[in-house]
């Protein structure tokens, strides 16, 4: 006798089951949140690249060019980013376990990588709550930080797939600093909740207005009549982590458990 459909590695990797994988990848993390008693997430976007402070201070005596020392003071000044979003997702978690009681609520849910997102799943795990992490299989950069729960993360083969369980259950967003990842997962949180296709208008935060508006002026868009002025509402900017908090408690809709 053959091995079965199941049992057929190279026929699971082929194209034509293509949408088997795909169908995997909506199922089973259903079944682990659910598992898990994960009822709603706060996500939290940032770049992978952006030091911590000790790992700063470790690379402080490096001999370097001075193109290089440049370069290596720039990285430096984004290391309070790091900071700050372990302390942000410290007060989300120690927000969820208030209002939590069958369910976690407001869970800190991350792309499960170094940077910005160990920084929060540290500061989630270190609050006492859940740290999930959606990582995703790449040729470089994105490692599983330590910082993540394994019973309630998961590894995603399809971007398409870990950006829809970004949202799924998600309540808010807090982008920090970050390159074309974070921008991408940024802009496509607001294009869904600008065009109606996300269930909830839910907030949406950009941490670091002077990183955020050297990087792009979205006043121009609406200058120039390609987005509604109201779409701008659609944003809140937020310099420390009491405000993000506060930010969430203010905009976020708390349903019955």
């Amino acid at each position: 006798m053959g091995r079965t459909s199941l049992e057929h590695e190279e026929f699971l990797r082929s194209v034509d089951a293509f949408h088997l994988r795909v169908l995997a990848e909506i199922d089973y993390p259903q079944s682990i949140f659910r598992d898990g008693k994960v009822k709603d997430t706060i996500c939290i976007f940032g770049s992978a690249r952006i030091l911590s402070p000790d790992e700063c201070n470790a690379m402080e005596n490096e001999e370097r060019t001075e193109k290089a020392e440049a370069f290596f003071q720039k990285r430096k000044e984004l290391s309070s980013y790091y900071v700050e979003a372990y302390e942000t997702a410290k007060l989300i978690t120690n927000w969820g376990k208030e209002i939590s009681k069958e369910y976690h609520r407001m869970a800190v849910c991350t792309g499960g990588g170094p940077g910005i997102m160990e920084a929060a799943n540290r500061g989630a795990r270190e609050a006492g709550g859940p740290s999930l992490g959606l990582n995703i299989r790449l040729p470089f950069e994105q490692t599983v930080n330590p910082y993540v729960d394994p019973n309630i993360s998961v590894e995603f083969h399809y971007f398409f797939m870990r950006k829809l369980w970004f949202l799924r259950l998600s309540k808010g967003v807090v982008a920090f600093p970050g390159g074309f990842g974070t921008v991408d997962e940024l802009f496509e949180t607001l294009t869904l909740i600008q065009t109606g296709r996300n269930n909830l208008k839910i907030p949406v935060i950009l941490y670091g207005s002077k990183f955020w508006n050297s990087i792009f002026q979205l006043d121009a868009m609406k200058d120039y009549g390609l987005i509604d002025p109201l779409d701008l509402d659609l944003i809140t900017y937020c310099d420390s982590p009491s405000e993000v908090l506060e930010v969430l408690k203010k905009k976020v809709p708390l349903e019955a458990d």
